[in-house]
């Protein structure tokens, strides 16, 4: 392709004096200028905010928690008024249910009103309506009485706007209408069907805890409150949402982490404005630095034990209502080739593994780019006796190596993907028998080599080995693009493919904080953590790339 493009343009004037090696040294600056284009293009827009070296989407601050929210129309005092006003208003819900009855010994008339299957139902009919249909005292009626009787089963609360009382039922509370008082009366008796806690499916471990989040915020915060005790651990509560509100919750170590790095995180969450964060995937891609990158800028886990790692090395965790996956931010590359067993177990075997992994992470990459450099363009250097074994197994086979490698590459993420969608007992057997059959097929029918289906599958087993799926996902996308630049220009397309990868990595930032480091700025104290996992009684100091309040790990 370079010759041909080189003869086509060598009859421009003066551009025959440099020939194929003025195309090649032309092709990284193309690709430099199209990708700064794109930037440039899809980065900029109208109504655009930047915080330094990042630009984000103009948002506005989410919608406030239920405590500010303001009401035009207050209640009357008049229970009939009162109620028509409240079902005018929250609308014709099959799921919304009013529960009429007569308060004891005061004969005032008084409603229930509450969701079906967000409350606690037994403990709403068997004690608090029992309660306030038979036992409740002779005495003047009044919202702090009643509270102050309900208050072994529920806190409750008044509230005197009827639209804030309705937003109020329709987030889960319970509500009472009673005549004769001024303001509706909220109940908080949750009590919807949860998920048991597991251990997490993305995330198995052969040593270490076996819990993990699940869907409900509370439980999660309270998961990282039993991690141990600690009066330095910090939850700020937000609402997202123009909608559908939810509720995101930011934790972090208020004496370790940088305050800095804390205050942009805040501002990136309240510039959120989307209808609904349906999970924090959601979350990620409106607050990461550069959305054009393959690469994430944020980390998702399900343990709480990676989560409260993390915050001792201040780092900021953002959790959402609805689902297990907490977000851990900023990131580095490495984090995503750690894994929480690395410290369970001694230095020395963490150590091995942590390298198996970064080796495997470079073939689940790199593997069948070099495939298609060497046997296409640079056969010599393969050693004698096994290039003539490659040819040998070769013959018959009538693709080029880049349709070679393309027809097994696609055809195990299919099946790679399919194996996840199916029902789990079937799955994995799917998985690897469909990978048998369709590799030995392909091998008898004469469409691939053996060598090629041996090189395809180390690369898949690479990939395996990756802790977050997130990455491997990242590095499955640009394995493709690295078999485009070796068809093209063969070694030096690879190594051109791996250079703009480093070079990307070293100019992209999560939260401010290098991505390579601490490769790329230097910092020789923090490699203590890196290729190598060293002994406990080593790291004494906290990464000094986040610059926390704290330095020095208390021992």
């Amino acid at each position: 392709m370079i010759t041909l493009f080189a003869s086509i343009v060598s009859y421009i004037p003066g551009w025959a004096v440099f020939g194929q090696a003025g195309v090649a040294l032309l092709v990284p600056l193309l690709l430099t200028l199209l990708y700064r284009s794109l930037y440039r293009l899809v980065g900029s827009g109208r109504g655009q905010i930047g915080y330094g070296s990042r630009t984000v989407r103009q948002t506005q601050p989410p919608a406030p928690a239920p405590s500010s929210m303001a009401g035009t129309a207050p209640f009357s005092g008049s229970y009939s008024k009162d109620l028509l006003a409240v079902q005018t208003a929250i609308g014709d819900n099959s799921d919304l249910h009013f529960r009429e009855f007569t308060l004891a010994n005061t004969g005032a008339r008084a409603v229930l009103v509450h969701i079906d299957g967000m409350q606690n139902d037994r403990l709403l009919n068997m004690q608090i309506m029992q309660f306030l249909m038979y036992d409740l005292p002779e005495e003047p009626l009044s919202s702090a009485g009643i509270a102050r009787r309900l208050l072994p089963f529920s806190e409750l609360k008044e509230e005197t706007a009827i639209e804030a009382f309705n937003k109020y039922i329709l987030f889960g509370h319970g509500g009472l209408l009673i005549e004769g008082l001024p303001c509706g009366l909220l109940i908080e008796v949750p009590g919807a069907a949860n998920r048991a806690i597991a251990e997490p499916v993305s995330e198995a471990l052969l040593r270490g805890p076996r819990l993990g989040f699940s869907e409900v915020l509370s439980e999660n915060t309270s998961m990282l409150r039993r991690q141990g005790l600690s009066d330095q651990l910090e939850m700020k509560s937000y609402r997202a949402g123009s909608t559908i509100e939810r509720e995101i919750v930011i934790a972090y170590m208020k004496d370790i982490v940088n305050p800095d790095l804390l205050e942009e995180i805040k501002n990136r969450i309240c510039k959120i404005d989307i209808d609904f964060v349906a999970e924090s995937g959601y979350i990620e891609q409106l607050i990461e630095d550069n959305y054009l990158s393959p690469f994430q800028q944020l980390q998702n886990t399900e343990r709480p034990d990676r989560v409260i790692s993390a915050l001792l090395e201040g780092r900021v965790a953002i959790l959402l209502d609805g689902t297990p996956f907490v977000l851990i931010a900023p990131v580095t590359f490495s984090m995503l080739l750690q894994s929480p067993e690395d410290y369970y177990e001694r230095w020395l075997p963490g150590t091995l593994l942590r390298l198996l992994r970064f080796g495997a992470s470079f073939f689940a990459l790199m593997a069948p780019a070099l495939y298609i450099s060497f046997i296409s363009f640079h056969p010599g250097l393969i050693p004698t006796e096994l290039a003539i074994t490659i040819i040998k197994t070769r013959q018959g086979v009538p693709f080029p190596s880049l349709i070679e490698v393309l027809i097994l590459e696609v055809s195990i993420e299919i099946l790679r993907e399919a194996g996840i969608r199916l029902p789990k007992p079937i799955g994995p057997a799917m998985g690897i028998v469909g990978g048998l059959i369709i590799g030995d097929a392909a091998v008898q029918a004469g469409i691939v080599s053996p060598f090629l289906v041996i090189t395809v599958a180390v690369t898949a087993i690479s990939s395996f080995s990756i802790p977050m799926y997130s990455a491997g996902i990242t590095l499955r996308m640009l394995r493709f693009a690295g078999m485009l630049f070796a068809s093209v220009l063969g070694m030096y397309g690879t190594i051109l493919f791996f250079l703009l990868i480093c070079c990307h990595l070293s100019k992209l930032k999560s939260f401010g904080v290098p991505y390579l480091t601490p490769l790329s700025p230097f910092r020789l104290s923090d490699w203590k953590d890196l290729f190598l996992r060293a002994p406990m009684a080593l790291m004494k100091r906290r990464p000094l790339m986040m610059k926390t309040r704290q330095n020095k790990r208390k021992s």
